[in-house]
């Protein structure tokens, strides 16, 4: 053998060419997964899609993404009562045809997994996915229930084929808040904004300007996610905030200012950083008309040298614009991913529903509301929202 020879046979084999993993998906479903389907189930229908976890449901991922859990994956929907009958044969035929690679890359997860083409009923994978089924209607407690990069990875992604006629349907259900939980929801995230806004200049003014960065940082993440939710967009979790924020409206004129009051080494540069940020999110608020004009200056918390917006101004502005009375007499809590950050809980649609329902039960002992929906569970220190800014 030459000694080129022998230096092609010890090379390794060359990467597959990057395909985006929807595409890669699609192409999976129409020339692989559907010719089994109509072998294993002729005539039965069936939706395909690929929603769900994974950077490419979001249109995030490149070539790095392909290192781990990353392939040609998808769900087949049947209906609910097909399920027994056929999804453990479609299964079967799945795991014994299905190509090892496809267009170069690995169809076969780690073990236990194997494939990752999910056979089930839209009814089950939903309550999996959300701790309910949209099916049977949609009440606020579901909606504040369901972190926001859940209701982004369902209402993202793609349908290859809806053959039950059902599935766009609950996409197109889940695609947006309705008016009176988005006022809620925004309301919660300018109430956010308003309990640490002060605490840049306060922690400054004390010599701990690490804490009063930490903060500032806080800060530019809460108003990166209210212009998300201004601009009818769910927030997804920390890896993708900055490139879903970066679609905004406000994204062009915000990423320098808020940029800038990261980079920023003294409070004083980090305020005027930020007061520039509040306005300009201020004046997107006003843009929406979703409630009378507030007022977009800033000016001095009280008597201490720190300039703030006051956005619990904006809070209750848009609290009174909502006609839901249960959710007009919550605590300003906001959605689970508004008051609780753990992946862990989040995670969990089980966790994120107790959550809920303790904010309401805590509301009912101090007011006795009518009661928020009932939470079934699913199958399988910040300030007080009384007082925006604390004391001290």
């Amino acid at each position: 053998m030459s000694p080129a020879n022998m230096r092609n046979a010890n090379s390794p084999a060359p990467e597959p060419e990057f395909i985006p993993g929807l595409e890669l998906s699609r192409r999976f479903y129409t020339d692989a997964v559907r010719p089994l389907l109509e072998e294993a189930a002729p005539g039965v229908p069936h939706s395909a899609a690929r929603i769900g976890t994974g950077s490419e449901v979001l249109g995030y991922d490149t070539p790095r993404s392909t290192d781990h859990d990353w392939g040609p994956r998808l769900q087949v929907f049947l209906h609910r009562h097909d399920v027994p009958r056929h999804a453990a044969r479609i299964r079967h035929v799945l795991t014994e045809h299905l190509p090892k690679t496809f267009l170069g890359h690995p169809t076969r997860f780690s073990p236990p997994a194997g494939h990752r083409v999910e056979v089930t009923s839209t009814a089950i994978w939903f309550t999996d996915t959300l701790g309910f089924d949209p099916a049977q209607g949609i009440t606020p407690a579901d909606w504040l229930a369901t972190p926001t990069q859940l209701l982004a990875e369902i209402t993202g992604g793609a349908v290859f084929h809806d053959g039950l006629h059902t599935l766009t349907p609950l996409r197109r259900a889940l695609r947006w808040y309705p008016h009176d939980v988005w006022l809620y929801v925004l309301a919660a995230q300018w109430q956010r904004v308003a309990q640490e806004e002060a605490f840049v200049g306060r922690c400054g003014e004390v010599g701990d300007e690490l804490g009063s960065a930490v903060t500032a940082a806080r800060l530019v993440r809460d108003l990166m996610r209210l212009c998300l939710l201004m601009d009818r967009r769910y927030p997804p979790y920390g890896k993708w905030l900055g490139s879903s924020f970066a679609r905004t409206a406000a994204a062009p004129r915000l990423t320098p200012v808020l940029t800038a009051a990261l980079a920023a080494t003294d409070r004083h540069t980090r305020e005027q950083h930020l007061v520039h940020a509040y306005e300009i999110v201020a004046h997107q608020h006003n843009q929406l008309r979703l409630t009378d004009r507030v007022d977009p200056a800033t000016r001095a918390y009280h008597s201490r040298p720190f300039q703030v917006l006051r956005a619990d101004r904006f809070a209750r502005a848009l609290t009174a614009r909502i006609t839901d009375p249960v959710l007009k007499d919550l605590p300003p809590a906001g959605a689970v991913d508004q008051f609780a950050d753990s992946t862990d809980v989040l995670m969990r649609p089980a966790l994120c529903r107790d959550l809920v329902r303790a904010v309401q039960h805590t509301r009912r002992e101090h007011r006795t509301p009518s009661p928020l929906p009932s939470v079934p569970a699913p199958r399988q220190h910040r300030s007080s929202p009384h007082r925006p800014h604390a004391s001290g």
